[in-house]
């Protein structure tokens, strides 16, 4: 059980906030001393820093931009003498990768894992009327027990570096936004939904969890403010009749009103909008609303110049916008879960979501994506610190389930990406893993991984726990790219062959397939790294997937160019993108859109 509540922060008749994003000040602690000194009491030698922000790109000096180790925030904020009586709680929407929380010099949380929000409870501990003083100790280290995954090492001249076993950059900060919350005594901690379909009624079962034990009320209200079923009680059934329902780019949203009532007394109120549909996988089709769909879409990053993987509401309007113009109807939140902003839009827009956890780097490699082309083995599930590595996992999966599952767009699990699956000791840690994401989602969504080039028919052991098959498959780029393309499709289609000869019964979806494009002159004949290399590769890649029935999506990889660290196999990143890191159309954007219009959503039915 999640110790604290995950609900979206928000203001109703009951629940008051304050937004705490701002300038902070900020002081990095390269030799650890902040504790000693008693930095929860106030930072020297502070310089102003945006929050919600990644702190990286914000400065001009490389050491600055590759910082490892501890580093401080801290802010004063007012709490309001009208919140006496109240349950005051300061939420931090994101603080990667592990933070300690101190109010007013006292410590009050602390949090691993730096893509999902935590709540300190300082009730006791603020002064109403007056200025308190928060002060958050962050830390970016890698290890190999905590997600993401990698490691950190020392350098000859004393500094730390952190290095990934994943690629993409090692962004950190309070990177999501910051609220202070006042909530009643009695609160509502969670809600959970599931829906039925009967004809044009629909059943939306329902579960509360309050603080305390007075009656329930919840109240469903149609997108014109009338209320079309309420029901009393924490655990029960709203009838809806003529249901509108939550389509594929064609969103309709219910809100859900709940109340906790003392007789006529309103103890806590929380409001929230909700989709009607159904998800499920039957044989090789996965259906919507007992309707198939057909994925197209990308794997993406919460990446944008400046503000690293900060939160950033221009970026995040700009990327919808992009992925309607091109004909998307999906993502993959590669590799983590997104802000809970992002969420809220994909609602509203009717696309559908594989919610990833942070379990990526299972694979020790600095560069997997190369080296998994090689058959290498790792012997990852293997390590004495495999059991405190699946504590973390698991409890990154209760908290990512219990933060989204009543969203909608969110149509299946992705609970790990490109891990090794060659041996025996995974299979037990995939079981422990797939089970507790089935135990904890009362709508049963789809379960899924991504899985790397050396994951093949013959060589994974893990493929069985995936109620969809999600390959990251790179025929053409990492291997045999360039003028051996033509032996990449050869080679591309007998592990397909593979795959279908094993008669899986599954749907099959492309979570990652690329080729890096630079604004390279235009060049004839093609050559690798040029736009027109990058248009022939997902030509031969498409016509692989559009030869198996069973192949029911396709997300390319990746929507935009993102940051990643240094190394002779990126430059200044990864270039992957149909998007420019600006979010501007590559010439592949304009093949892909003529493509994605022109497919039905039940491609293959």
């Amino acid at each position: 059980m999640i110790k604290h509540s995950m609900l979206y922060p928000r203001i109703t008749e009951t629940r008051r906030m304050i937004d705490m994003d701002g300038m902070w000040k900020f002081s990095f602690d390269p030799d650890a001393e902040g504790e000693a000194e008693e930095w929860k009491n106030g930072i020297p030698k502070a310089v102003p820093m945006p929050v919600p922000s990644s702190f990286q790109d914000l400065f001009t000096d490389k050491d600055s931009r590759e910082y490892c180790g501890d580093f401080w925030y801290e802010t004063e904020v007012t709490v309001p003498n009208e919140w006496e009586g109240k349950g005051i709680f300061l939420r931090i929407g994101g603080a990667a990768h592990r933070a300690f929380v101190y109010v007013n010099g006292k410590e009050s949380a602390f949090h691993e894992g730096g893509f999902m929000p935590f709540l300190a409870e300082i009730t006791g501990t603020v002064n109403l009327g007056k200025a308190n003083k928060i002060v958050v100790k962050v830390n970016n280290e890698l290890t190999e027990t905590n997600l993401p995954v990698g490691k950190t090492v020392t350098l000859a001249n004393g500094k730390k570096m952190a290095k990934p076993y994943f690629d993409f950059f090692n962004y950190a900060g309070l990177q999501r936004p910051v609220k202070l919350l006042a909530l009643p005594k009695e609160y509502i901690i969670d809600y959970s939904v599931n829906f039925r379909l009967e004809g044009d009624t629909a059943w939306v079962d329902y579960t509360v969890e309050t603080m305390g034990s007075h009656p329930v009320t919840v109240r469903l209200y149609d997108e014109k403010g009338e209320e079309v079923s309420s029901s009393e009680g924490k655990k029960s059934t709203l009838k809806v009749e003529r249901a509108h329902l939550w389509q594929v780019r064609n969103a309709y949203l219910y809100r859900i009103v709940i109340e906790i009532r003392d007789e006529d007394k309103l103890i806590d109120c929380y409001q929230d909008e909700i989709g009607i549909r159904t998800v499920e996988i039957k044989g090789t089709e996965i259906l919507i609303n007992g309707s198939p769909v057909y994925l197209k879409g990308f794997g993406k990053h919460e990446d944008s110049p400046v503000a690293g993987r900060g939160y950033n509401l221009p970026m995040i309007k700009r990327d919808f916008e992009c992925m309607k113009w091109i004909g998307a109807n999906s993502f993959r939140t590669a590799h983590y879960p997104y802000s809970e902003e992002i969420y809220q839009m994909a609602d509203r827009e009717g696309f559908l979501v594989i919610d990833e956890v942070a379990a990526v780097g299972m694979f020790e490699s600095q560069m997997n994506f190369f080296e998994a082309n090689t058959g290498k083995k790792t012997g990852f599930f293997e390590k004495s610190t495999t059991s405190q590595l699946l504590r973390t996992h698991l409890t990154a999966i209760e908290e990512m389930i219990a933060r989204d599952k009543n969203h909608p767009c969110v149509i299946a699990w992705s609970l790990l990406n490109e891990p090794e699956t060659t041996s025996e000791a995974a299979v037990a840690y995939f079981e422990d893993v797939f089970k507790r994401a089935y135990e904890l989602d009362v709508q049963k969504r789809p379960r899924t991984f991504a899985m790397l080039m050396n994951s093949l028919p013959d060589t994974c052991k893990c493929y069985q726990f995936a109620d969809m098959i999600a390959l990251n498959r790179y025929y053409g780029w990492y291997l045999k790219g360039g003028y051996e393309i033509c032996e990449a499709k050869e080679a591309f289609s007998r592990e397909m062959d593979a795959w279908k000869a094993k008669e899986l019964n599954k749907p099959f979806i492309f979570t990652e397939y690329g080729a890096d494009a630079l604004s390279l002159p235009d060049k004839l004949p093609s050559v690798m790294w040029g736009q027109e290399y990058q248009i022939e590769y997902l030509e031969m890649n498409h016509s692989v997937f559009d030869s198996y029935e069973f192949v029911k999506g396709e997300q390319v990889w990746n929507f935009a160019d993102f940051q990643t660290g240094e190394g002779i196999m990126r430059a200044d990143g990864n270039k992957k993108g149909i998007f420019t890191r600006e979010r501007q159309p590559k010439a592949a954007a304009y093949y892909l859109k003529k493509r994605w219009e022109s497919l039905p959503l039940d491609y293959k039915k």
